[in-house]
């Protein structure tokens, strides 16, 4: 009997073995190869440009006589407000077509109205009253695509007796070009350090592996407050105001394979610099 087990116990310790020898092998048959170097450079730029387009916006408004809170406002005073608002802003836009502002350019708003309270004259007992008014109004604005018309339309809002000047935002007819040239350079940038990087290391680029923006391109219009009661802004010379530029940022991170002979004997990665 002790000698028929012999065979058995011989296969036993031979599939033991086998197994062990097995999970020793298997580590470094399946061991991921080390990854090849390479260079990541992240950089950022940005462009000036100066705007080629402003919208200007301006409100009229027309007052009802205030009255007591206890009252309603009078439907032949609301008509005579805006009998004269429309007056007015007949003549604001003729004074836009007269210096050749195009008709298309200009955007008369809907009328909107607002109830307001204002305060009363005191009584005997010398407690003031809260009043009650109506007032109508309606925005303009007025689209430029000439900059240099800017002066010439803001002395026609003037003239024409506008309540309010209410800014004006600097704008591109392509918004498209100018972010393309930021996000080029961005892109420029990073190949040139990368270039310097490589050479500085005596290593050659091979293929770019990846690229992503770390800052889309942003635009931003560029906004001129000019918020002032029209009586108020006539010591001014609307000539005065220049657009100034608008800046576009970008930025990107992009990563090349690395060649040459201290690309091949040196695994792992060479980090670039951040900007």
């Amino acid at each position: 009997m002790k000698t028929a087990n012999h065979p058995l116990k011989r296969l036993r310790y031979g599939v033991l073995g086998g197994a062990l020898l097995a999970l020793m092998v298997a580590p470094s048959v399946h061991a991921a190869p080390p990854a090849p170097p390479s260079l990541h450079v992240q950089a950022q730029s940005w462009v000036e440009v100066e705007p080629d387009k402003a919208t200007l916006s301006a409100r009229l408004w027309e007052n009802t006589p205030a009255v007591s809170t206890l009252e309603e406002t009078d439907s032949e005073a609301l008509s005579s407000a805006r009998e004269r608002l429309e007056q007015r802003a007949s003549e604001l836009i003729a004074a836009m077509e007269e210096i050749g502002i195009e008709q298309r350019a200009i955007n008369a708003g809907s009328l909107n109205v607002y109830p307001e309270h204002v305060a009363g004259p005191r009584n005997d007992d010398g407690e003031q009253d809260t009043l009650m008014r109506t007032r109508l109004e309606r925005p303009f604005s007025v689209e430029l695509t000439n900059i240099d018309q800017l002066g010439d339309v803001l002395d026609a809002m003037i003239g024409a007796g506008v309540n309010a000047l209410d800014g004006v935002q600097f704008d591109l007819q392509d918004r498209d070009a100018a972010t393309d040239e930021a996000l080029t350079k961005a892109l420029e940038k990073a190949r040139h350090k990368a270039d310097l990087m490589a050479s500085t290391l005596g290593v050659t680029l091979g293929h770019v592996q990846r690229i992503e923006e770390t800052q889309a391109p942003i635009f931003q219009p560029r906004m001129m407050a000019m918020r002032a009661e029209s009586d108020a802004v006539g010591s001014g010379s609307a000539s005065d105001y220049r657009p100034g530029t608008i800046r576009i940022d970008a930025g990107v991170n992009v990563e090349w394979a690395l060649r040459g002979q201290d690309g091949r004997g040196r695994p792992g990665r060479v980090a670039g610099e951040q900007e």
